[in-house]
């Protein structure tokens, strides 16, 4: 069966497919990956904040309720499969946008899936702050939300940039899953014609792409994260 999947019928097919479909799909996948990550990105950065700050040593100490119910609910939420999260949004889904397949639909589970990602991944960066500058903004009187915007997170953006590459690169991955619930883009190209329709050159080519995508993502953002780091500079 591999074989006749690079037939010169097999590349005829995948041409024409190619030509007709790949350039929606590539938007598609772009169009929904970057705009999920913008929103979880809004949803998670606080929340990543808000682990760090309200610990009890923390800048801005917070109720010992409020600390464990955000970390259980992000838990909650990571723990999930994708796909599974997928199918138990649905009725959030039609809610939100109106249907729940189709290219807009998929966002609400990538964002569901991708903020209490990027919020500890936000929390892992925050860490990484030399607490002797905290400490030295603490003693100057600086009040808290100085602290988190002038202090903590540029002296982190480094670590977060790197660490908004790896969960672009993820939500890449999730929006191709989303194929199997009727989103668009390169995921849905890749079962329709490669799972449904054993046309295996062009899942082939489907996954080429993706990876060039993610390759393309990531050198973006090793380059910035190393442009914005202070200790590279002289």
């Amino acid at each position: 069966m591999i074989e006749k999947a690079f037939t010169a019928q097999a590349w005829n097919e995948a041409i024409a497919i190619i030509q007709s479909e790949f350039a929606l799909a590539v938007w598609e996948t772009l169009y929904v990956t970057v705009l999920a990550t913008l929103i979880a990105i809004v949803i998670g950065l606080p929340l990543g904040v808000l682990l760090v700050v309200g610990e009890k040593n923390g800048v801005l100490p917070l109720p010992k309720w409020l600390m464990a119910f955000l970390g259980a609910v992000i838990n909650i939420l990571r723990s999930v499969p994708f796909l599974i999260l997928m199918i138990l949004v649905i009725p959030l889904t039609r809610a939100i946008v109106g249907t729940s397949v189709g290219t807009v639909a998929s966002i609400v589970p990538l964002v569901i899936a991708a903020f209490p990602f990027i919020a500890r991944l936000v929390e892992s960066s925050l860490r990484e702050v030399n607490p002797n500058i905290i400490e030295m903004a603490q003693s100057t009187g600086a009040t808290p939300f100085q602290i988190i915007v002038k202090v903590m997170i540029p002296e982190s953006v480094p670590s977060l940039i790197s660490n908004a590459t790896i969960a672009i690169t993820t939500i890449l991955g999730y929006s191709a899953m989303s194929g199997i619930i009727g989103g668009g883009g390169l995921g849905k190209i890749a079962i329709n014609y490669g799972y449904y329709r054993y046309k295996y050159l062009v899942m082939f080519i489907a996954v080429i792409l993706l990876v060039l995508i993610v390759e393309i993502f990531q050198r973006i953002g090793t380059k910035l994260a190393v442009k914005s780091d202070k200790r590279l500079k002289h």
